[in-house]
């Protein structure tokens, strides 16, 4: 598909009711939540975003999601799509969705675009962050978005295992025995290092996609290596074993951050489409 026909807005048609479909740029804290996905029962981001809609358009819709977060899992720039016949203007549904939202979840962005775009499909990778309080004391202002570690961490070495992972890879040694066999567990490794911004430790990643605890499951090793009790060689021979659950422990969900989805051509998060700011 053409770049310039990947995000194109829709006019409607004189007065006339038209159908139109809707990107959100989501941002949310996940502390609280069992993930992104419905889950009956559960309270998630996903029966928010509907309730939301819901109550701002009188339509039960749902919404379609570039990447499925885990419980306790944040986000910074998640994408959301969905097809509404209302005539909301963009900045009504950044405003209004807001309004009816709770206080950790915020719509950061609104586009229209063509009924083709898919915000899964059609993304080409997925970005995220693990951030480490590497500290000897624990920070409440900041413990729901990082997992403390205590004691130093090599963010060298630990980097040059993050490094191993850059290209394609089968990752069935970062992943449960169900999901490799449900999965195609082969992912594109585009970006992978790990640094040091004083008593933070981030480990940034970039994929054409992720599998379920894979990102998790590698800091949990990355950890093992910033502690010595894992050497960069035995890092690498797990990850060219392709055996499930050789990866561990599983880091905690309150590290990771979706930061962005990424497309062919940029969905801008500060600007709505039609102009409106």
């Amino acid at each position: 598909m053409p770049a310039s026909d990947v995000i194109k807005e829709i006019k409607p048609e004189g007065s006339l009711a038209t159908t139109t479909k809707i990107v959100l740029i989501v941002e949310y804290d996940g502390t609280l939540y069992h993930g992104f996905q419905l889950q009956s029962g559960l309270k998630t981001i996903q029966s928010q975003m509907e309730t939301a809609i819901e109550e701002l358009t009188g339509e039960k819709i749902r919404v379609m999601t570039a990447s499925r977060t885990d419980a306790g899992v944040h986000a910074k720039g998640q994408v959301v799509s969905f097809r509404t016949g209302s005539g909301h203007s963009l900045e009504t549904f950044v405003k209004g969705l807001n309004y009816y939202l709770p206080d950790d979840i915020a719509v950061k962005a609104a586009h229209r675009v063509d009924f083709s775009f898919n915000v899964r499909g059609n993304a080409v990778s997925r970005e995220y962050n693990y951030s480490i309080l590497n500290s000897p004391v624990r920070s409440p202002l900041r413990e729901r978005f990082y997992h403390h570690v205590i004691g130093h961490l090599d963010n060298k070495a630990m980097n040059i295992a993050a490094q191993a992972l850059i290209g394609e890879h089968d990752f069935a040694s970062f992943v449960n025995n169900n999901e490799a066999e449900a999965k195609n567990t082969v992912k594109r490794i585009l970006k992978s290092e790990v640094r040091r911004d004083g008593d933070l430790v981030i480990f940034n990643v970039i994929a054409n996609s992720f599998l379920m605890h894979q990102v998790r499951n590698t800091v949990g090793c990355l950890i093992r290596v910033g502690r010595s009790k894992m050497s960069v060689d035995e890092f690498c021979s797990i990850l060219e074993e392709k055996k499930p659950c050789l990866a561990w422990p599983t880091a905690p969900a309150s590290g990771l951050c979706l930061m962005q989805v990424n497309y062919k051509t940029p969905l801008g998060l500060n600007t709505f489409e039609d102009g409106i700011s």
